[in-house]
């Protein structure tokens, strides 16, 4: 297989070229990846495609949800030759490949959309005025975006959705605290308030204030799994979560995969895109495997404390697709069953009409939780409030 003519060089810009379409698939790939991949087809050659496609795949994918999305743009992006040379005038490609334009994933289709030249103004593609953030956004519009699952949506819908799940609120249940204060209606008389009152009047007990118990919000303890299979959710659902308990005044949240991470101090930051970054540096499995048992049991040994006596709320979300031994995973359960007030689990999968928790993580988790609620779009995210509140008063 040729990339251009050898004779002038074109290798390179053709490896930016695709890093550039990897990039608005949604395909994380910065200039070190790109570095490699130019090493790496320098390493191999380009005289069998196979070898080519499976060494940039090494050094760009990092993601197990991204390999067919790369398999897919790599086979449209370098099919024909000619077609390659063309491209090396457009910030991203526009090509076809083998599968047809209705069949092909989203964020494959938006990243094979046509591009004008760096530096020109490009014109508006139908899918990306669909979706573009803008006042003017039509009602029906909207509406498909709130039912859409954001594993199906492209690279320019999952931004927006991503801004949108920023503004949706989820107030928690309170219950009401040990600390009391000064009200017109209470269990408890306050006697220094009604002595105050009685001297002001001669003696004469003319008003009986009494002590009302403080309604505080529960403590809120978050588990938010990171694995390859949840990699979509995770991210928009660490927004969604940072926004929506902005004002709680006990939040933890913890990052699971292989290990447990602690993002706790990461939410303490205000802004939720600088959260975003810190929490991905220290998240050290992202998109790996997914073994709950193990770390709720790094949650027990060390964390223990951080479940407010019997009071907190404790919120799983996950797949239920764990690697972990069931054993383990059903006797941290137990435990944290014990030490929280309510354990709900916030189940992806949910968008499956008939689905069932078949898998042995799955249904172990499903035994222990107190209810299973869906968020998988924003309808749902809506929606978690409500349910939320009806779960805790069941």
């Amino acid at each position: 297989m040729q990339l251009g003519d050898a004779r002038t060089g074109k290798l390179a810009d053709n490896i930016t070229g695709f890093g550039r379409a990897l990039r608005r698939a949604g395909v994380r790939v910065d200039s070190s990846r790109l570095a490699l991949a130019a090493d790496a087809a320098l390493a191999v050659g380009v005289d069998a495609k196979a070898d080519l496609s499976a060494a940039l795949e090494a050094v760009m994918i990092s993601c197990e949800q991204d390999r067919l999305v790369f398999r897919e743009l790599f086979d449209a992006y370098f099919r024909d030759p000619e077609m390659a040379k063309k491209l090396l005038a457009q910030l991203l490609p526009s090509a076809e490949g083998k599968a047809e334009p209705s069949k092909r994933r989203p964020r494959v289709r938006e990243a094979l959309s046509p591009q004008q030249a760096y530096g020109q103004q490009a014109k508006p593609t139908q899918e990306d005025q669909k979706v573009e953030f803008d006042a003017a956004m039509t009602a029906s519009d909207l509406q498909r975006l709130k039912h859409a699952d954001f594993n199906a949506l492209s690279g320019t819908e999952y931004r927006l959705v991503e801004r949108l799940a920023r503004d949706v609120r989820m107030p928690l249940p309170h219950f009401a605290s040990r600390r009391t204060y000064p009200a017109s209606s209470g269990a408890r008389l306050h006697w220094p308030g009604v002595m105050h009152k009685a001297s002001r009047t001669g003696g004469e007990l003319m008003n009986l204030p009494r002590l009302k118990r403080r309604e505080q919000p529960l403590p809120l303890l978050v588990l938010v799994d990171v694995s390859g299979s949840m990699e979509r959710y995770a991210r928009l659902l660490l927004a969604f979560l940072h926004a929506a308990t902005r004002r709680h005044p006990r939040r933890d949240v913890f990052a699971f995969g292989t290990q447990l991470t602690d993002l706790t101090p990461a939410f303490r930051i205000a802004d939720t895109d600088e959260m975003l970054a810190v929490a991905s540096a220290a998240i050290e499995d992202f998109a790996g495997g997914t073994q709950l048992g193990t770390s709720l049991a790094s949650l027990r040994q060390h964390h223990a404390r951080r479940l407010v006596g019997r009071r907190t709320l404790v919120l799983i979300i996950t797949d239920g697709l764990d690697t972990g031994e069931p054993q383990v995973l059903e006797a941290e359960l137990a435990w944290l069953r014990r030490a929280g007030r309510r354990l709900l689990w916030l189940n992806p999968l949910l968008r499956f009409d008939g689905y069932a928790p078949s898998a042995r993580g799955a249904a172990v988790l499903h035994r222990y939780a107190h209810g299973m609620l869906a968020v998988h779009n924003l309808s749902k995210l809506e929606d978690l409030a409500t349910s939320l509140a009806a779960l805790m008063k069941r």
